[in-house]
């Protein structure tokens, strides 16, 4: 059964401070909330620190994943997890993890293809690209320094259960060309400059670089290897970072299908 904590416990402040880039940083920990992100979590085996719930959350836990809970759990009142919950309608559950970044020499070391967040701002699109990312066959991805951070709560959220199961690296821009050429990856960048889509050949080890919503993949890196664009035939400027880093993921993703079925005997 669940331990009662009281509203002024230091466990509390603790997590509290999670919902800022600081206290992540300096606990080395996230928060995330909900039924749904917490049942991917215990399928993904993630290493869970704390449950908190109030009795109306913890009751919406069905049976099996309760337990899966390999870790403390703590019932709150409402009025303490409205202090610790990033939500303005807290769920009820919260729990703590710890954060896990890889080195990107390390993601780069697997040959597979990884994306790579070019400076991406907006934390509701890399939870989407983190999504897509999984749902087309990647396996890694690296945040770019001075974009978005990996465990902002907004980010866990947008990418439904993908942040537990993708390999989570960061990269400095000044870093990425070197690196890449050290481990022998083509970097890509989606940019208006580069060749249409469709007919764009996506070598074998690829770094693919999405860029930032406003300025693109040129406002954060200085180079990349090659380019590939989004024909838009229709009227309006561009496309938002998720959207045309999802296109470009399931065009890879169908081309690396393709090559495969080409092979078979």
């Amino acid at each position: 059964m669940p331990t009662a904590l009281g509203t002024h416990s230091p466990k509390l402040d603790a997590v509290r401070d999670l919902r800022t880039p600081r206290g992540r940083r300096e606990q080395a920990r996230f928060a995330f909330e909900g039924s749904t992100l917490l049942a991917e979590a215990v399928a993904g085996r993630v290493a869970l620190g704390e449950v908190y719930a109030t009795e109306a959350g913890y009751a919406s836990i069905d049976a099996a994943l309760r337990g899966g809970i390999a870790c403390p759990v703590y019932f709150i009142s409402e009025r303490a997890m409205a202090r610790i919950s990033d939500l303005e309608t807290p769920p009820g559950l919260l729990a703590t993890a710890p954060v896990r970044l890889a080195e990107a020499s390390t993601l780069l070391a697997g040959g597979g293809p990884v994306l790579l967040l070019a400076g991406i701002a907006d934390p509701g699109n890399a939870g989407t690209l983190l999504r897509s990312a999984e749902i087309f066959g990647l396996g890694a991805v690296l945040f770019g320094e001075d974009g978005v951070e990996p465990y902002n709560p907004k980010v866990v959220r947008g990418s439904m259960g993908a942040i537990f199961r993708l390999r989570i690296g960061s990269i400095a821009a000044a870093s990425v060309a070197a690196l890449a050429a050290s481990a022998g990856y083509t970097v890509v960048a989606t940019d208006r400059s580069g060749g249409p889509l469709p007919a764009f050949a996506f070598p074998e080890r690829l770094l693919l670089a999405v860029g930032n919503e406003r300025r693109g993949v040129g406002g954060w890196l200085p180079g990349w290897d090659a380019a590939v664009a989004i024909p838009q035939p229709g009227a309006g400027e561009s496309l938002n970072a998720a959207v045309a880093g999802s296109i470009v993921l399931y065009e890879l993703a169908h081309g690396r299908e393709a090559r495969v079925a080409h092979k078979k005997p």
